[in-house]
C-alpha cells in the first residue's frame, strides 16, 4: 500500500504475527549485539570485570531500548504503507550507525558516533508517533503527543552528554536511563495505546532466539580459532558441548509457557517488558562467556579459571532467575515446580568452583532442569478421559 491513514490497531485482531519487516528489523541488530559481547569478552579476559560490566550494561541498555521503542509502537501502530517502511529504514540506518560506536563508547567513553546513530532513529520514531497522534483523537492522540514530546526530550538530553566532561558521562547516562523508561509510563497515564499481546510475546519471543543465536555464533567462531591456533581438542570439547547445552535449554525453558495469557494490561505489560533488559542481555553475555572460558582454555586469557567458569555460570544463572520471575513462576503449580529454577541457578552457580569442567556441568544442570521441570508437569497434569 502507498499510502493509508495510520490508526490504532485492534487489541484483539486475529492472527496476528510478525512481519517479515520486523524480522528484518531484529537481525540488523545482531550486529550491535555481536560488538558488545566482543567488547565484553576483551574486558573479561584481560582480567577488567567491573568495567566491562558496566560497559555492558550502558552499550547494550541503548541495544534493547531501540529495540523495544520500535517494538511496542509497531504492535499498536504498524500499517505497513511506504511512508512506515521507510520511517524503518531510516531506524535501521541508525541501528547500524549505533553499532558503529559500541567500540568507542565501551572502551573510550566516547558516545559521539552511538548517539548520532540514536539520533538518527529518534528523528524517525517521532515522525511515527507524531503521524499517530495525527490520526487519533481525545487521549489516544494526547499519549502519542506526550511519546513524541517525551522523545525529544530525552534526545535532547544525550546530545548534551557528548558535551559533559567524561567523568560526569557514565552518571549523567543513568539519569537519562531513568528518563527514558519514564516515558512510556507518564505517555500512557490515561491511556494504554492499543499494543497486542500474543504479538508482543512473538516479538519478544524472536528477539530472544536472535540473543540465543547470537550466542552461538559466537562461541562456534571461537572454538574454531581455537581449534585452528592450537588444536586443544580436549580443552575445547567440555567447553563446547556444555555450552551447547545451557543455550538449548534456555531456548526450551523461555518458550515453555504461553506469556500471552497473562500480559491483559500495562501494569503487568511493563514490569515484563522492562525485565527483559536482563534476560537479553544475560542470555548474549552466555556466549561471551563462552569465548572467555575457551580463551582461558588455550592460555590466551590472563585470569583465573574460576573467572573464567563465572564468565559462563554467572550469566547462565541470572538468564534463568529472570525467566521464573517474568515467566514460569505464573504458570507453576506447587512448590517443587516453583524451585526448580532458583535451584537450577544456585546449582549452575556452584558449578563455578568445578575447575576445566565446569561448563560441561553447567550444560549437564542445565539439560537436568528441563528434564525435572517436563517430568514434574507431566505429574501434575490434570487426568483426561
Amino acid at each position: 500500500m502507498t499510502y493509508v491513514p495510520m490508526t490504532a490497531r485492534s487489541r484483539d485482531e486475529g492472527h496476528r504475527t510478525a512481519t517479515t519487516l520486523e524480522l528484518f528489523f531484529d537481525l540488523c541488530f545482531v550486529v550491535a549485539i555481536a560488538q558488545a559481547g566482543q567488547r565484553l569478552v576483551h574486558a573479561l579476559a584481560e582480567g577488567h570485570p567491573g568495567s566491562g560490566l558496566v560497559g555492558y550494561f550502558f552499550v547494550f541498555f541503548g541495544v534493547w531500548w531501540a529495540w523495544m521503542n520500535f517494538t511496542w509502537f509497531a504492535s499498536a501502530y504498524d500499517c505497513d504503507d511506504v511512508p512506515y517502511r521507510i520511517a524503518t529504514l531510516v531506524q535501521i540506518a541508525g541501528v547500524l550507525v549505533y553499532a558503529a560506536g559500541v567500540s568507542r563508547a565501551f572502551d573510550g567513553n566516547d558516545w559521539t558516533v552511538a548517539v548520532v546513530g540514536y539520533l538518527i532513529m529518534r528523528v524517525a520514531l517521532t515522525a511515527q508517533w507524531l503521524r499517530a497522534a495525527a490520526g487519533e483523537s481525545g487521549p489516544a492522540r494526547t499519549a502519542a503527543l506526550k511519546y513524541a514530546a517525551g522523545l525529544l526530550l530525552c534526545q535532547a538530553g544525550w546530545v548534551g552528554l557528548l558535551f559533559a566532561p567524561d567523568d560526569w558521562k557514565r552518571w549523567l547516562f543513568l539519569v537519562l536511563l531513568v528518563a527514558e523508561l519514564a516515558v512510556p509510563l507518564v505517555a500512557e497515564r490515561g491511556h494504554q495505546t492499543p499494543w497486542h499481546a500474543h504479538h508482543i510475546v512473538e516479538r519478544y519471543g524472536l528477539f530472544t532466539i536472535i540473543v540465543l543465536g547470537e550466542t552461538i555464533a559466537a562461541s562456534t567462531v571461537a572454538v574454531k580459532s581455537a581449534l585452528d591456533e592450537h588444536e586443544a581438542l580436549g580443552e575445547l570439547l567440555p567447553i563446547a558441548a556444555g555450552g551447547l547445552l545451557i543455550v538449548f535449554a534456555a531456548w526450551w525453558i523461555y518458550f515453555a509457557v504461553p506469556m500471552h495469557e497473562r500480559l491483559s494490561s500495562n501494569r503487568e505489560a511493563i514490569p515484563w517488558g522492562y525485565g527483559h533488559l536482563v534476560i537479553f542481555g544475560s542470555g548474549a553475555a552466555i556466549g561471551a562467556g563462552i569465548e572467555v572460558a575457551v580463551e582461558h582454555a588455550v592460555g590466551k586469557a590472563h585470569i583465573s579459571q574460576v573467572a573464567a567458569n563465572a564468565a559462563v555460570t554467572v550469566p547462565a544463572a541470572v538468564f534463568l532467575l529472570m525467566v521464573w520471575l517474568l515467566h514460569s513462576r505464573h504458570f507453576k503449580r506447587g512448590l517443587a515446580q516453583q524451585l526448580v529454577l532458583p535451584l537450577a541457578a544456585v546449582a549452575i552457580l556452584a558449578c563455578t568452583w568445578a575447575g576445566s569442567y565446569a561448563v560441561l556441568y553447567a550444560g549437564l544442570v542445565a539439560a537436568g532442569t528441563v528434564a525435572v521441570g517436563m517430568a514434574l508437569s507431566v505429574r501434575s497434569a490434570p487426568a483426561t478421559a
